[in-house]
C-alpha cells in the first residue's frame, strides 16, 4: 500500500479531510445558532443532508494508513496513536474548561466545575470526543490484529453493533458501536479505496454520475426521515464516505479549492480550536442584530470558525510562540521523537 501513496492520492485524502472538518464545524455552528434563536435556516437542511456521512467519512479516512503502522512495537504505536491524541485532548479540555469555568461555577458551583472536569476523562467533553475515541479505535484494532482475529469477523461484529444502534449514555461506548465499523473499513479496504480514487480520476463522468445518484438517494432518505433507521444508516454512511472520496479525487485532479486541501492537511488545528471563534462570532452577530437570516448567520459563523484557527496557526508558526498548542513538546513523548518534522499536524 505504501507504493500507492503518490502525491495526487495524498492530495485527495487532504481534500476529504477538509470536507469532513468543514462539515463538523458547520454542524456545531448551525446547531449553536439554532439553539440561540430557535431556527437554523437553509444551513439546517445542509447539516441534515450531511449527517449520514459526516462522521463515517471522518473515521474511514482516519483508518486509511493504519496498515503502515500496525506492526510497530507497542511502545512506539501507543506513543503515535494514543499519547499523541490524549496530549491534545487534555490540553484543549483544560483550555475549554478554563474559558467556561465562570459560567459552569455559576450553575454548578466550583466543586461542580472540578467534578465535571474529572468526569471529562471518562465521558468525552463537548466537541473533543473524536480525538478521545480515535485512540481507542487504534488500540482495539491493534489488539485484534495481534490476536489474529479474522477481519471478516470484526467487520461482521462491528456492522452488527452499528445496526443495533446502541444507546447506553456513555459517549465512548455509543460512538464506538456506531462508528468503529467505518474506521475499520478504512483500514481493511484502504488499498481498494485508493484504487477507487484512481479509477475516479480516470473516469470523471462516471464519478460525477455516481455522486449525483448518491446525492438524490441520500437526500430522499434524509427528507423522508429514513436515514437513521437500522441498515439504512450503515449503508448511507458507507456510500456517503465513498461519495466524499469521489469528489475529493476529482478536485485533486483539477487542483481546485486548494484552501479545502489546506484545511484537511491541518484539520486537527481546526478541530481543536474552532469552538472559540465559533462562540465569539455567533455572540457578536446575534448582539449586533444586523443579519436576520438564520442560515446566513450560521454560514458566517461556520466560515469564521474554520478560518480563524488557520490564522492562529499561521501566527504561531510565524512568531514561534505557542507551538505546544498544536505540536507535542519533547516531554510528551514516550518513544523517540520523529526525526523529520511533518509539514503540518494530521488527525490520523
Amino acid at each position: 500500500m505504501a507504493a500507492h501513496q503518490t502525491s495526487s492520492r495524498v492530495d485527495w485524502v487532504d481534500y476529504a479531510k477538509g470536507f469532513c472538518i468543514f462539515l463538523v464545524v458547520m454542524m456545531h455552528s448551525t446547531l449553536g445558532v439554532g439553539s440561540a434563536i430557535g431556527e437554523m435556516g437553509f444551513m439546517g437542511d445542509i447539516v441534515a443532508f450531511a449527517k449520514p456521512f459526516r462522521m463515517p467519512d471522518f473515521f474511514m479516512i482516519s483508518g486509511l494508513f493504519l496498515a503502515l503502522t500496525l506492526d510497530r512495537d507497542w511502545r512506539l504505536y501507543l506513543d503515535r496513536k494514543v499519547v499523541h491524541f490524549f496530549y491534545f485532548y487534555i490540553l484543549w479540555l483544560t483550555i475549554q474548561f478554563g474559558m467556561k469555568a465562570p459560567s459552569f461555577a455559576a450553575e454548578f458551583g466550583w466543586d461542580g466545575v472540578l467534578m465535571h472536569y474529572a468526569l471529562a476523562f471518562v465521558q468525552p467533553f463537548g466537541t473533543l470526543w473524536f480525538i478521545y475515541a480515535l485512540p481507542v479505535f487504534f488500540v482495539i484494532t491493534k489488539l485484534l490484529h495481534s490476536l489474529k482475529v479474522p477481519w471478516q469477523v470484526t467487520m461482521l461484529v462491528a456492522a452488527g453493533l452499528q445496526i443495533s444502534q446502541v444507546h447506553t449514555g456513555s459517549v465512548l461506548i455509543d460512538e464506538t458501536a456506531s462508528r468503529f465499523v467505518f474506521f475499520f473499513a478504512g483500514y481493511v479496504f484502504a488499498q481498494k479505496i485508493f484504487v477507487i480514487a484512481d479509477w475516479v480520476r480516470e473516469n470523471t463522468m462516471k464519478g460525477l454520475a455516481f455522486v449525483f445518484v448518491w446525492a438524490v438517494v441520500n437526500g430522499l432518505f434524509v427528507g423522508y426521515g429514513y436515514a437513521d433507521l437500522p441498515f439504512a444508516s450503515l449503508a448511507l454512511g458507507g456510500l456517503g464516505a465513498l461519495a466524499v472520496i469521489t469528489v475529493s479525487a476529482l478536485l485533486s485532479k483539477v487542483k481546485a479549492l486548494d484552501l479545502l486541501r489546506y484545511m484537511g492537511k491541518n484539520s486537527i488545528v481546526i478541530y481543536l480550536s474552532f469552538f472559540f471563534p465559533m462562540a465569539v462570532s455567533r455572540t457578536i452577530l446575534l448582539k449586533l442584530d444586523i443579519i436576520e437570516d438564520a442560515g446566513l448567520i450560521s454560514l458566517i459563523v461556520t466560515c469564521t470558525a474554520t478560518i480563524a484557527p488557520m490564522i492562529l496557526f499561521w501566527l504561531i508558526n510565524k512568531l514561534g510562540y505557542g507551538q505546544f498548542l498544536f505540536k507535542r513538546p519533547a516531554w510528551a513523548y514516550i518513544a523517540e521523537m520523529p526525526r523529520a518534522k511533518s509539514p503540518a499536524p494530521s488527525p490520523t
